[in-house]
C-alpha cells in the first residue's frame, strides 16, 4: 500500500475512534445542565442524583474524547504536510480559536464543576455546567466550521502557491458551515439521548432503582424525540445545498449515472463503477431524488457521467452511508414517538426496553455514517475544488505511516 492509502486509513480510523465519545461530551453536558437546573429550582434530590450519576459518564466519556483526539490533530502536521501549508493559513486560524475559546474554557470550567459541589453555592454550581455544555458545543462549532471550509472554500485567495484568508466573516458564515452544524449537533443529542434511554432501559428491566430510571428515561426521551425531528429536516435543506455546492456527491448518493429529469430514488441498488451502470436497482421511486436536491418533482438532476471520472466520489460507499444514516434516523424518531406513548407505563412493555436497550449503539453508526457520507463523497478534494487529497499527504515512507497506524489500532 502507498503512503496516500495509509495515510488515509489511519485518519479514518483515529477520526471515527475520537467521535464515538464527542457526541456524548456535546448532548450529555446540555443534559446534565437541564437536570441540575431542575434541581435547583424545584429542590427535587432526584434530579441531584440524576446529575451526578449522569455526571460520572460524561466524565469519563470527556477524559477519553481528550486523549482520542490529541493523536488525531497531530496528524495535520504528521501526515498532511501538503495540506498544512497550503492552507493552514485558514484552517489553522479556526483550529487556534477552537482551542483557546473552547477547549481550554471547557476543560478548566470541568474542573470546576468537579471539585466544587461543596465550594459553590447551588445556583453557581448549575451555572457552571451551563458554561460547560457552551463551551463544549463552542469548540463543536469552530471544528465544524473548518470541516465546512473545506467542504465549500470560501474567504480565500490563493498567493505565493497557498491559500490565504481574505473574509474571516465569509469563512464563519458559511452556508455550508452552518448547515453542517445544524445537523451534527442535533445529531449528537440523538446519541446522547439514547444512551441515557438504553441505560435506563436496562434498570427499569432488572427492575432496579425504577423512579429513577423512569424519570431519567422520560427526561432523555423528550431531548431525543426533538432532536431527531431537527436531524431529519436540516437533513432536507442539507441535500439541497449539497445539490448546489458538491452535485457530484449527490449523484452519489442515489447512483444516478444519467442526467435525468424526476430523477429516481432506489431503495436497493448496487453499483457498478467500472461499467458506469447499477448492476442491480429494485423499487425506484421516479422524481423523489428531483425533489431532495431542487424541491421539485420535475427537475434535472446531474448525472455522475457530467463529471470525469478522476472526480467522481466512491460511489459504493457513499450510496451505503447515504441509506444507513436516513434509514437509522427515520429508526430514531419512529423509536421516540412510541416511547412516547409508552412513557407512563415502560415497565410494561420488556420488548420496547430491550430495543432501546439494544439501540444504544445505533446513533453511533448513523453519526459515522453521516461522516462517511460526508468525507467519501468530498473525495477526490480534500478542499472541494481547490486541493486534491493525493497533493495533501506527507512525503513520508509507507512503513513509517504502516507502524503508526498498528500502533493507534
Amino acid at each position: 500500500m502507498d503512503v496516500l492509502l495509509l495515510s488515509r486509513m489511519q485518519f479514518t480510523a483515529t477520526t471515527i475512534f475520537h467521535f464515538f465519545f464527542v457526541p456524548l461530551t456535546l448532548g450529555l453536558s446540555i443534559m446534565l445542565a437541564v437536570m441540575e437546573t431542575m434541581y435547583v429550582r424545584t429542590g427535587d434530590e432526584m434530579y441531584l442524583k440524576m446529575t451526578k450519576f449522569w455526571g460520572k459518564l460524561f466524565l469519563i466519556n470527556f477524559a477519553v474524547g481528550i486523549v482520542t483526539g490529541i493523536t488525531l490533530e497531530f496528524q495535520f502536521g504528521t501526515n498532511w504536510s501538503g495540506y498544512s501549508a497550503y492552507v493552514g493559513d485558514i484552517f489553522g486560524s479556526l483550529l487556534a480559536i477552537e482551542a483557546t475559546a473552547a477547549f481550554f474554557l471547557e476543560s478548566t470550567l470541568i474542573g470546576v464543576w468537579v471539585f466544587g459541589w461543596k465550594k459553590l453555592s447551588a445556583k453557581a454550581h448549575a451555572a457552571v455546567m451551563w458554561l460547560v455544555a457552551g463551551a463544549s458545543n463552542l469548540s463543536a462549532i469552530w471544528i465544524l466550521t473548518a470541516n465546512g471550509w473545506m467542504q465549500q472554500p470560501v474567504g480565500y485567495t490563493l498567493r505565493n502557491g497557498r491559500a490565504e484568508l481574505t473574509d474571516f466573516a465569509a469563512v464563519v458564515f458559511n452556508k455550508f458551515s452552518i448547515l453542517q452544524i445544524l445537523h451534527v449537533l442535533p445529531a449528537a443529542f440523538v446519541f446522547s439521548a439514547f444512551f441515557v434511554m438504553g441505560i435506563s432501559a436496562y434498570h427499569l428491566l432488572k427492575k432496579q432503582h425504577v423512579a429513577f430510571a423512569t424519570r431519567s428515561f422520560n427526561f432523555a426521551l423528550i431531548f431525543g424525540l426533538i432532536a431527531s425531528v431537527v436531524v431529519a429536516v436540516e437533513g432536507d435543506f442539507h441535500a439541497k445545498h449539497v445539490t448546489e455546492s458538491q452535485p457530484a456527491k449527490l449523484a452519489a448518493m442515489e447512483a444516478l449515472w444519467e442526467t435525468t429529469a424526476q430523477a429516481p430514488i432506489h431503495l436497493i441498488a448496487l453499483p457498478d463503477e467500472e461499467n458506469e451502470k447499477n448492476a442491480l436497482q429494485i423499487a425506484s421511486i421516479p422524481g423523489v431524488l428531483s425533489f431532495l436536491g431542487r424541491g421539485d418533482f420535475n427537475a434535472e438532476i446531474k448525472g455522475l457521467k457530467e463529471f470525469p471520472k478522476e472526480e467522481r466520489p466512491p460511489v459504493l460507499i457513499t450510496f451505503l452511508s447515504f441509506r444507513v444514516m436516513v434509514g437509522l434516523g427515520t429508526y430514531f424518531i419512529l423509536m421516540t414517538v412510541i416511547g412516547l406513548v409508552l412513557r407512563k407505563r415502560l415497565t410494561d412493555y420488556p420488548i420496547y426496553l430491550k430495543a432501546m436497550l439494544y439501540s444504544i449503539p445505533l446513533p453511533a453508526v448513523a453519526i459515522t455514517a453521516g461522516w462517511m457520507l460526508a468525507e467519501f463523497g468530498r473525495q477526490p478534494w480534500i478542499v472541494y475544488g481547490l486541493m486534491k487529497t493525493a497533493d495533501a499527504a506527507s512525503p513520508l515512507a509507507p512503513i513509517q505511516v504502516a507502524l503508526s497506524l498498528a500502533a493507534f489500532i
